[in-house]
């Protein structure tokens, strides 16, 4: 027998709003009929770029995060403009972060990054035949562009240096297709 699992909205009120994120607190009916409060991340969505060289290395920006206190590696990632599609964004932080053009752009997955708390739905794409741009950050991005093997990357998620989930994911699925491709 299938249960009724949903949370019920009584009622919602923002707390914060930011250039990125929205936060808002709702009142909620348990499906035992008893209430309790969500705090929720409210997010316009993002994009990440698994991008790989001829010389099958992925690239990567290194980075300091200010909720880590700490400097990492990701895949070339960014948050959506209003109405702006995934693919156009993709491209462009791709672009923007690493000075990379990409000849072939694919949809691998899309996925929320942390549904118990955010509402960021996040699309991963694929880059291929990469060609020289030129890097064009925004005014308050400082990155370092990276290109590593699948096995130095595997080694920097060991060390703690790549560390977030979606970059985590990414190189797993760079190391299945390598594994299918054979």
């Amino acid at each position: 027998m299938k249960r009724d699992l949903e949370e019920k909205t009584i009622s919602s009120r923002t707390v914060f709003e930011g250039k990125v994120i929205r936060l808002q607190v709702d009142e909620v009916r348990l499906p035992n009929g008893n209430t309790s409060k969500r705090e929720i991340v409210k997010h316009p969505g993002a994009v990440a770029v698994m991008a790989v060289t001829d010389e099958n290395k992925m690239v990567f920006v290194r980075q300091f995060r200010k909720p880590l206190e700490k400097t990492i590696l990701e895949i070339p990632a960014g948050k959506l403009e209003p109405g702006e599609d995934p693919l156009d964004c993709a491209k462009r932080e791709l672009e923007e972060e690493t000075g990379y053009k990409a000849g072939e752009v694919k949809h691998v997955v899309s996925f929320y990054t942390s549904p118990g708390f955010a509402d960021e739905y996040l699309h991963l794409y694929e880059a291929r035949n990469l060609a020289a741009g030129r890097v064009n950050l925004d005014q308050d991005e400082f990155v370092e562009r990276m290109e590593l093997s699948l096995v130095e990357c595997f080694e920097r998620i060991r060390s703690g240096e790549i560390c977030d989930a979606k970059t985590v994911a990414a190189v797993y699925l760079w190391q299945n297709r390598v594994l299918t491709e054979k």
